[in-house]
Formats: C-alpha cells, structure tokens, sequence
C-alpha cells in the first residue's frame, strides 16, 4: 500500500516492508526513478534479514510531489532544487515516519542523496550504503554510449516510451546478467502507467550538475559506509565508487564483475546480506 506523507513542504509516497520493530532502512532510488525499481522481492529480502524497509518517490518523480510551477531548467539559470533539497526531504520523510535515524541506502543519484543526507545531518545517519553512485558529477563521466542515453528525448507516447526503455537499458545495464526484454518492457510499462513526467527527471538532472563535488565534505563523515559497484558500469564507472569509498574514512567497497548499472536479481542475495552485515555491525 502506498502511503503519503507531508515533508520539506512537500508529499512524498513511500511503501513500508516489514516488521515496524525492525531496523529502520530507507531505499533512495535514482534519476527519474521510482520506488518500483526497488523490487518487491529485493526488499522483502531485506525485511527477513530484520529490517524495517521503507522505499519512496523523490520529488518530482512517481506519486510525490511533481514541481511543475518550476518549468525546465534553462541554461545559464540556477537549477530549480538542489540536491541538498533532495537529501531535506528525505529527513522530512524520516520525522514523519517517527524515525529518529536510519539506515541509509542509495543508489546512482539516491546514492548522492544519501551521501548529502550523511553530510548534511550526520544524526540522522546509521550507516550509509552508497549503490552504483559516485561523490560527483565530473569524477565518473558516462560512456559516449550511457552519455547518449541521457540525451536521448523522450517519445511521445506509452508504446514508444516503453520501447525506448528498453534500448536504454540494454546500453546501461549488466553485461554478465540476463536483460530480459519482456521484464524490462514490464517494469517500463509500469513505471510509464504510474507516472510519466520529463520535466521533473530534467530538474532532478539541474539537481545533481548544480550540486558540485562532495569528496571534501564526505572526508569528514564519520558514519560506516558500504559501497557497491559495478565493475562493468558505462553509466556512472567504478571510478566513481571507488572515488566514493576513498573519500569516506573506513568506507569499505565491495565490486561485482558483469555489473552495469542497474541491480541484477543474481545478486540480490549479496546485497542484502552486505547490507545486513553493515546494519547489525
């Protein structure tokens, strides 16, 4: 069941797995991404290992709240949010969820509002798992291909949009895992049915160039830190976890061969039990 709830002058939508009880562990997705791209199952898994799993729409992305007053971000204009607005809302989910701290998980652009998040309100803060993710926009850039996709114009259109999703994620996801066409087509028609909105994907990107470099801020962190990443990533490349775990005191990172940029269901198992690992640490 999706949820709402009021934060940082905004309502953001969350669904909750597991035992209230648990270990608070919050799921933040990336560009343009919704809560759906945490799998169900990814985090019932991570509910049976005793957390309190919470997954959520960042602003301007699936049910919470869309900026449309803020128009397109325009060259040469400051961007409508930072990602420091991104990491605000995030705390305001947590004080409605009753959540004096959490567990903190991210990945791609949620990885860099989690790593916000840790220097921002370092309370807040457990441990933090940065997923796929990189301290800034210019320490990883994208393959001229995973460039590509980015650029890429939506269609008009639920047909077009699902076909592009799955060019897309043929181009950035894992090499050594199977990418089904018909589950990307699936997850891409679900994803279109909940909410479709350009717009607010192209402020999130303003979000992250506006939001410059954090290796100097992460360097004063003090939180345990887990970093997964992909050895075969065009989108954000193992550069930027490994710029991540070497900015953060007594990061420890953990690499997958195969792995591109996106979470293959064979390695659910090792995600959660590293997760696992970190939280009851």
């Amino acid at each position: 069941m999706t949820t709402r709830a009021a934060a940082n002058g905004i309502d953001i939508a969350y669904e909750s797995f597991g035992s209230p009880s648990g270990r608070p562990l919050l799921l933040i997705m990336g560009l343009g991404a919704q809560l759906i791209q945490w799998d169900e199952e990814l985090c019932e898994l991570l509910a049976e290992q005793g957390h309190h799993v919470v997954r959520f729409d960042n602003r301007d992305a699936g049910l919470s709240t869309h900026l449309h007053d803020l128009g397109l971000p325009k060259s040469g204009t400051p961007a409508p949010y930072l990602l420091d607005d991104l990491a605000d809302d995030t705390a305001g989910l947590m004080d409605a969820l009753g959540w004096p701290a959490a567990h903190v998980v991210g990945a791609s652009m949620g990885g860099m509002i989690a790593q916000t998040l840790a220097i921002r309100r370092p309370e807040r803060v457990l441990t933090l798992t940065s997923i796929m993710s990189t301290p800034g926009p210019s320490v990883a850039p994208p393959t001229e291909a995973a460039a590509a996709v980015l650029m890429r114009r939506p269609p008009e259109g639920r047909e077009a949009v699902v076909e592009q999703s799955v060019r897309n994620w043929s181009v950035i996801g894992s090499p050594a895992y199977d990418l089904d066409p018909g589950k990307l087509a699936e997850r891409a028609g679900r994803a279109y049915d909940r909410c479709f909105d350009p717009a607010g994907t192209a402020r999130q990107m303003a979000a992250i160039m506006a939001s410059g470099d954090r290796r100097e801020a992460l360097a004063q962190v003090r939180i345990p830190t887990l970093v997964l990443h992909g050895e075969a990533d065009p989108l954000v490349p193992l550069v930027g976890g490994q710029a991540t775990a070497a900015a953060v005191p007594g990061a420890r990172l953990v690499t997958y061969p195969g792995m591109g940029h996106d979470l293959p269901r064979a390695l659910w198992p090792d995600f959660a039990a590293e997760i696992t690992k970190l939280t009851t640490a």
